[in-house]
Formats: structure tokens, sequence, C-alpha cells
């Protein structure tokens, strides 16, 4: 096995997709890249490092024929809040970088990882246990730069031989990593509010119903199918994956199970709420389940205690 190249590595998903791809394959296999520099609390420094704009073919290419990589995850995105505030960038970034990383795909005989989203689907979409293959008219330019994605990888796949594989991730709750501009955001910032004030103000209604997952499960199904027999898989790219499904006060509910006096209340952002509004209620993973045995390991329950467990430890006041 070649080496391998995370794009994007410092933000929500790369910074714990990094750690778990060296922890299994070895650190000086895994090259870390981000437009980003290490910090100089030693971010991104626990093994090989690159300097990275994937908008820059050259650069790109450089990379990947010096490490000798085979595989990319490619992670460099902006995310939803984020791109509609800057459209432009959103489709220079999500857009562009996935051409350009495709083309060095393509030329050095690369596998390739792409994460679309459950922003690909829009308010025309079947908004219950919405099917693998299915309408996607998304009114978010995040959401337009996914499908585009989708189709690209899909392509590069059928005529140009590149072997492209993706999920469709919905809403990603992490401990490690602040949230990075998602209309998501709330099911991270609720777990910090709860345990510094006892209190959260969420700017979703409280009945929002959206898919969620717990970080460790999203790593874990990026890694299992980039190893997946491709002989099963009959889509190969953008498979809906799910663990669970969460609204504000669902997830409160929870919280209040470990923090009795945790308070939830709401002044709805019109904005975020629109581009929560147009996306499912919950999605049919059974193509996942099928192709590659994709299970979730965790529930609200357990997700919710590990949130808090471990946060406990990180924010805890240095003696």
């Amino acid at each position: 096995m070649g080496n391998i190249l995370v794009t994007g590595a410092f933000g929500q998903i790369g910074s714990e997709l990094v750690p778990e791809l060296r922890r299994r394959f070895g650190a000086e296999t895994v090259i870390a890249s981000d437009i980003r520099r290490p910090t100089a609390d030693g971010n991104g420094t626990a093994g090989p490092f690159e300097h990275l704009d994937c908008t820059k073919l050259r650069q790109v290419q450089e990379v990947v024929r010096r490490h000798g990589i085979t595989t990319i995850y490619h992670m460099a995105a902006l995310l939803s809040a984020v791109a509609e505030e800057k459209p432009q960038a959103a489709w220079d970034l999500n857009m562009g970088g996935l051409y350009r990383v495709l083309e060095v795909a393509r030329e050095y005989r690369c596998r390739l990882f792409f994460p679309s989203s459950i922003g690909a689907f829009g308010p025309t979409t079947p908004p219950d246990h919405t099917p693998q293959d299915t309408i996607q008219r998304p009114t978010t330019i995040y959401g337009v730069t996914k499908v585009a994605a989708e189709l690209l990888c899909d392509y590069y796949a059928a005529r140009l031989g590149v072997d492209a594989r993706g999920l469709r991730l919905p809403g990603l709750i992490s401990y490690s990593a602040p949230a990075g501009g998602g209309t998501t955001d709330y099911a991270v910032d609720i777990f910090y509010q709860a345990i510094r004030y006892r209190h959260y103000t969420c700017f979703l209604r409280p009945d929002s119903c959206l898919d969620m997952m717990y970080m460790p499960d999203a790593i874990r199904a990026m890694i299992e199918l980039m190893a997946a027999d491709p002989g099963r898989l009959k889509h190969r790219n953008a498979f809906n994956v799910t663990a669970m499904q969460l609204t504000p006060e669902r997830l409160a509910a929870a919280i209040r199970r470990h923090i009795p006096g945790f308070v939830i209340d709401y002044e709805v952002d019109p904005e975020r709420q629109a581009i929560a509004d147009s996306w499912p209620n919950s999605i049919d993973d059974s193509a996942a389940r099928s192709e590659w045995d994709w299970a979730p390991r965790y529930d609200l329950a357990a997700m919710t205690k590990d949130m808090l467990d471990n946060l406990a430890k990180r924010l805890r006041p240095a003696n």
C-alpha cells in the first residue's frame, strides 16, 4: 500500500481522520495537508505535513509525486453556512479544488475519497427515508457544489477509471474539533454550553429534524468504504449514511438526563433555518448497509454520554 494524502487536514473532519489513519497505517504513511499551517501547540506536526492549496494544480501534483501518494481523502471545503456568505469562494474551493484533485488522481492513478452531504438534497427531495437515488435540487451553493461534485466523481470513475468513492454525510458531532460553519453546528455547540453554562440558545426551531452521526462512526465509515470490495459496490460514490435523527428538543432532553438543570431556549436564525428546512428529516442508508456492511455504533444515548464525558475532561480548568 502506498501513502495517503488528506487535504483540509485541520478541518472538523480532517483533524480526526488524520490521527485515525495514522493509528491504523502508520504515522509516516499519512501526509496531512492544509492551506493553514501547523499551530504553535503542535497541531499537524505528529507526522508529515504539507502546506497545500488544493486549488493549485501544480502544488497538488508535486505533493502526490514526491510522497508516492496512492490514496487521497479530499476534505478541503467550505461548509453550508459559511458557503452562503461566500458563494464565489465556495465554488472556487469546493469545485475547483475537487476538479484539480481528480485530475491528479487520474494522472497518478490514485484512489479518491470525497465527502458529499445531506446538503446535496433539496426541498423537492422526499423528506422522509430519503432514497439513495432520488431528486436532488438543492437551493444552497453548498448543496449545488455537492451535487456537481457527486456527478463529477461519477464521471471520472466511469469514463476515466478513477476509483472515486464517497459518502453523503449527515450532521457530524465531535468533541475534538469546534464546529466549522455548518447548519448542524448547534449539535456541537450545545454540549459546550451545557457544560459551561447549563444553558444554550439554539438557532434552529425545537422541532427541526435532521440526520446526525457521531464523528467516530463517520471516520470509520470513510475508512471502511475505501477498504470495501469494489465488486460489491453498485453505487461507489455518494452513499447515504446515517446514525440518528435529532431535533434540538430531543438532544436537549438527552443532555438533561446527565445535567438536570440544563435549559435550552430559541432565537431562530432565518437563513440557517431555511437551509435546515430544505434538507431531509431522515435518509435511507440501506444501500451502504447492503453493499459494504455499514452499521453505526453510536445512538443518541451513547453519543451524548461520550460527548459529555470527553468534553468535561477537555474543559476542566487546569489546577
